[in-house]
């Protein structure tokens, strides 16, 4: 049989929840760890679980979403945009050119996955591609046998229902190699917690898996259609009712390769087909914006060690994208990319418990469209290894990365007044980070906090202008952020906690006098507090709680105050005398705070749901 994996995968299934599927949830491991879950609900209340479910409450991630985060969700880090934070999944990231709206768009069960990590400062410039700021990096489980069924329901006219199933089989006599099959099935639908705010998800998911004794192979394919309204989802704030019929189809085939000590590769080929059906008025749908576009990729990430001194790290990115659409002028239809990062490592051991590690290196980045860019990485880390398992750490590195602009932002109409004006004479964007940072892990506590200085030049934002008060415009402009992240963990007997604080700060220059507000770039939250706690009183009950608090900087266009509390709360209920049965309920935005996480776009009303899942 295939063995479930030790660490981050074993801390998912620790922590699973309703729509999870895998086994008995009961006193695991602790899941609210630095390196593990960091937010205490895993799955979202109005609908079934995506990757980028509950990132609202992640410390390093501000999810901007639309309605919910599974119908339109921003993904930003660190007070970057949209568009400066890029999905990997494997070695590769997962792209859409049209524009960093859909980058989210992963069609993959979370069950198929490990916890996500967020890559900045020397990761990000190391395994990101075409994302400045972070990345979002997702590695594939080892497929285990059972399975699970969930049906739910709740306010809104919400209901939803969800089924996952995996098996595993001996390869061959020795036992050295196996194989797994894992596939499924969830929809959703509501009338949404606002008028004009509904949904109608679907997404099948399969994959098959080959073990060996150092490697791994997936093959995976997935679907996905989602159609969703929300009254100035775009284009506030000029009055429209939109609404959006996304359809996604990913092909993957992944597979790592561990050799010698200390040194593996892993290589990624996908292709993604998204297809966009944008109406700006639901009651005149003629009114349509239709784009399609494709992308193929192949990756190759790795670490040779070369002795236990010496490694060099290493990623390349080639990905060639295209585009039909209704809107893009200027013959910028297609385009490919390519980026190669090398980075030696020195390690040096100081004593019996503390090492001092220096990696320095740089990124090649280039497209056949615009000008290609070199960038340097520099990190320099320390840590103590205490004879228990606890350890410390501290390092200091700089960075730099680049990324360029997606076709909305450049290839667009340029005509004065367009809802969403381009500018096609965009520059590529670069980013420089400097960072210090420290993290203490012991047995039930941790704690980790970081200072960083980011540079971004030729940032693409989206503006608006009282000049030109019925359009968003693509802009340059030159940032400089400051921010504090802490984040600590705490484990207390029947009872887990996680608090977080964040503060950011922000000097910007457009260049232009008439720009009156940013609908991304000046978006963020100067402070930021989120709390997440789960408490197991009995066996048979288990509680999750979520709080998000936010002051964010203000903005012309916000029509809701500046300051949220977001409250996610669920119980589940596992009855002794029905095994592998459980029932929960769970609200979504406990307060019915209207916090409008989009400057001009509604927030989101509360949630109820509930239901009940059988796992097998």
């Amino acid at each position: 049989m295939i063995s479930f994996k030790k660490g981050s995968s074993l801390i998912l299934t620790a922590i699973a929840l309703p729509l999870l599927g895998q086994t008995d949830t009961a006193q695991m491991l602790p899941t609210l760890y630095i390196d593990a879950q960091q937010t205490a609900n895993l799955l979202p209340v109005a609908t079934y679980e995506s990757p980028i479910s509950n990132l609202e409450f992640e410390p390093r991630v501000d999810l901007q979403s639309r309605g919910m985060a599974e119908a339109q969700g921003d993904v930003t880090v660190r007070g970057g945009i949209f568009e400066n934070t890029g999905f990997r999944v494997g070695s590769a990231t997962l792209i859409d050119p049209q524009t960093g709206h859909y980058f989210a768009e992963l069609p993959i069960a979370p069950e198929m996955l490990d916890s996500v990590k967020v890559l900045t400062g020397t990761e990000n410039a190391l395994y990101g591609f075409n994302s400045s700021v972070g990345t979002l990096s997702y590695s594939w489980s080892q497929i285990s046998d059972g399975g699970s069924l969930t049906v739910g329901g709740g306010d809104h006219d919400l209901n939803f229902q969800r089924i996952h199933h995996g098996q595993t089989g001996m390869l061959g006599e020795n036992g050295d190699w196996s194989w797994g099959l894992e596939a499924e099935v969830s929809r959703s639908e509501s009338d949404g917690t606002i008028e004009y705010g509904d949904h109608d998800f679907n997404r099948t998911t399969g994959r098959l898996q080959i073990l060996g004794p150092n490697s791994q192979t997936d093959f995976f394919a997935g679907y996905q259609s989602k159609f969703f309204g929300w009254p100035e989802l775009y284009a506030a704030p000029y009055g429209a009712n939109e609404t959006e019929n996304l359809k996604t189809r990913l092909f993957i085939i992944n597979h790592r390769q561990e050799y010698d000590e200390n040194s593996y590769w892993e290589a990624t080929g996908y292709t993604r087909r998204h297809s966009d059906h944008y109406v700006f008025n639901r009651f005149s749908p003629d009114d349509a914006y239709i784009h399609e576009t494709e992308v193929h990729a192949f990756a190759l990430a790795g670490k040779h060690a070369f002795s236990s001194v010496f490694a060099l790290n290493y990623t390349t990115q080639f990905t060639a994208d295209e585009i039909e659409s209704t809107t893009l002028e200027h013959s910028f239809t297609s385009r490919s990319y390519f980026k190669a990062s090398l980075m030696p490592e020195y390690r040096m051991q100081l004593n019996e418990i503390d090492t001092l590690t220096v990696r320095a290196g740089a990124s090649f980045d280039d497209t056949n469209r615009n000008p290609s860019s070199i960038s340097p990485a520099f990190d320099i880390t320390w840590q103590r290894t205490h004879g228990n398992g606890n350890s410390d750490s501290a390092y200091l590195s700089f960075t730099e990365s680049s990324q360029v602009a997606g076709y909305t932002a450049i290839g667009g109409r340029t005509a004065f007044g367009q809802l969403f004006a381009s500018d096609p004479d965009l520059d590529r964007e670069s980013s420089q980070n400097l960072e210090l940072g420290l993290k203490l892990t012991r047995n039930d506590w941790s704690f980790e906090g970081a200072i960083f200085y980011r540079w971004d030049d030729d940032l693409v934002d989206w503006t608006y202008s009282n000049l030109s008060p019925s359009a968003r415009t693509a802009n340059n402009v030159d940032l400089e952020t400051f921010g504090v992240e802490l984040i600590g963990t705490k484990h207390w007997g029947n009872v887990e906690g996680i608090l977080s604080y964040t503060f950011l700060t922000k000097d910007e220059n457009y260049g232009d006098a008439n720009i009156d507000a940013s609908f991304y770039a000046l978006n963020y939250a100067t402070h930021r507090v989120t709390l997440g706690a789960i408490w197991r009183p009995i066996d048979m009950l288990e509680v999750r709680i979520d709080n998000e608090w936010r002051e964010n900087e203000d903005n012309a266009l916000r029509n809701s105050s500046d300051t949220a509390l977001f409250t996610n709360l669920s119980l589940s209920l596992y009855p002794p005398q029905i095994e592998d049965l459980e029932l929960f309920f769970a609200i979504d935005n406990a307060w019915d705070d209207d916090f409008e996480d989009v400057p001009g776009t509604p927030g989101r009303g509360d949630q109820y749901s509930a239901g009940m899942t059988y796992r097998w």
